[in-house]
């Protein structure tokens, strides 16, 4: 499946980059103040804006005839991560920022360290405001990734529809549709399994 193949990576990439940050920002108002402005101004930015820019800076890089990792799959990967990752990082945020104050006063009590206190009392804390992130990021990266198939010409529903709208036979409309359906239910299969990660980290949590 494409999302296998391209858009799990972006998203892993998203999600390693954009949590750290989150609970940063989240427990730094410094840092948060610093990069806010860098995020309101990247997350508005279409993939359409992003692809021939990653494009052209991956045929510039990717020079060896043979590379190890297929150019389209890192530019789908990259792309996907570069429209993804802004969900997961403002809820991450948000969920550090609102952590209870008592519980902060309690760690300072215990002389929790900063890792001790990171992970036992914000992760757990944060940890519902960091799954809707990545459930709102990983509705993001699919849609991104379709869209990269489309203008790339990538193998995938992307390039189906796109084929299709483009062969302008009979049995276009149809073929469409019915790709529309079937986009519609990957995505909404993917949001249920990532609720259901989120029932188990939340069932497993420590606070």
């Amino acid at each position: 499946m494409d999302l296998v193949d391209d858009g799990c990576p972006g998203i892993f990439l998203a999600t390693i980059f954009a949590v750290p940050l989150g609970l940063i920002c989240g427990l730094s108002k410094t840092f948060n103040a610093a990069i806010n402005p860098i995020v309101q101004i990247m997350k508005p930015v279409s993939p359409l804006a992003w692809l021939p820019i990653v494009t052209m800076v991956i045929s510039a890089t990717m020079t060896d005839p043979d590379p190890t990792l297929p150019k389209s799959f890192v530019i789908s990967a990259i792309v996907v991560m570069l429209c993804s990752l802004w969900s997961t990082l403002i809820n991450t945020a948000i969920g550090a920022a609102s952590i209870d104050k008592d519980l902060l006063n309690v760690g300072k009590v215990l002389r929790l360290g900063w890792f001790a206190k990171l992970t036992r009392l914000v992760l757990p804390s944060a940890l519902p405001y960091i799954f809707t992130g990545m459930r709102l990021s990983l509705g993001v990266g699919w849609m991104v990734l379709i869209a990269a198939e489309m203008l790339a010409q990538n193998p995938g529903l992307g390039k189906f529809v796109w084929d299709e709208f483009q062969n302008g036979s009979s049995q276009s409309l149809a073929r469409i549709m019915f790709a529309v359906i079937v986009i519609g239910l990957i995505g909404f299969l993917l949001d249920r399994i990532m609720m259901l990660l989120q029932n188990f980290a939340s069932r497993n949590r420590t606070v």
